[in-house]
């Protein structure tokens, strides 16, 4: 049979382009990327938090699946804490790490990058890894000891709040570091009113999800979506005042943020000493 010819560059991606691309890239679900130009660059960053909750409910139905077998709460925070980083092949992990590193290193930007590159992993990322994921964990616990739909619902948000951080962290005016990697190959595709529009939707999908919880659920999902990209937007300004511009491991720290700001949002006002 003859050979398929390569999709023509300058064509619009078809409806399953995008898709494919934001699975293919931001999962270990074998998915086959049949483009990888800017049009479906474009196409796979609008359509990222599409694959928040795969990630997250992955992660909220291994740990239900403890509580339900009789283990604690932490125990079942640590399950859905492991689970993104599963799908992800730990890269959002590493490239918060090699961030931190990179940005701890006081080095110019060539040379801060150079380290970002290099496989072993330093004091600084070492303590941000540490920290964060005590912070995903203890977050989590605390949701899922509260109820198990708390705790689920934190897995889900989060999880798709953290890909929404790489929707606008690919949008136009965010330049690449490196001519090369999944950072160019994404830097600047998605138009300013489109990563908004999508920031929108799911904000809104966020609250009607915790709205299932009851009115403060919902004020609290939908809050933690804008909340979480605060800290992951001035961690992108920082990166590229730093570096130049956006790496892979940058957009791997911002999912990392995002979806540790998320979850810390989603415990305030809960039902600890001082919640309801």
């Amino acid at each position: 049979m003859p050979e398929t010819p390569p999709p023509d560059p300058h064509s619009p991606p078809g409806p399953l382009d995008g898709p494919r691309f934001a699975f293919g890239t931001l999962t270990v679900i074998p998915v086959r990327v049949r483009r990888w130009d800017r049009p479906a660059a474009r196409a796979g960053m609008l359509c990222a938090p599409l694959t928040g909750p795969a990630v997250g409910v992955s992660a909220a139905g291994l740990g239900l699946l403890l509580l339900l077998l009789g283990a604690g709460p932490l125990l079942a925070a640590v399950a859905s804490a492991a689970v993104p980083a599963a799908l992800t092949r730990g890269l959002h992990l590493d490239g918060l790490a090699d961030t931190a590193d990179g940005l701890g290193s006081g080095k110019p930007a060539e040379q801060a990058l150079a380290v970002m590159k290099r496989s072993d992993i330093g004091p600084f990322g070492v303590l941000t890894l540490v920290l964060t994921l005590l912070a995903q964990v203890a977050a989590l616990a605390e949701l899922y000891g509260d109820s198990w739909a708390r705790g689920a619902l934190g897995a889900v948000v989060s999880a798709v709040a953290a890909r929404l951080a790489l929707t606008l962290a690919a949008r136009t005016g965010v330049p690449a570091a490196r001519p090369e990697g999944l950072g160019a190959a994404v830097a600047g595709v998605v138009p300013v009113p489109g990563a908004w529009a999508v920031a929108a939707v799911v904000t809104l999908a966020a609250g009607a999800g915790g709205a299932l919880l009851g009115t403060g659920e919902a004020l609290r999902a939908a809050a933690a979506v804008p909340l979480s990209l605060v800290p992951a937007e001035l961690l992108l300004r920082r990166c590229v005042s730093r570096f130049g511009g956006v790496t892979g491991d940058v957009f791997g720290a911002l999912a990392e943020t995002a979806a540790t700001a998320a979850l810390l949002v989603l415990c305030l006002g809960g039902t600890g000493p001082l919640g309801g």
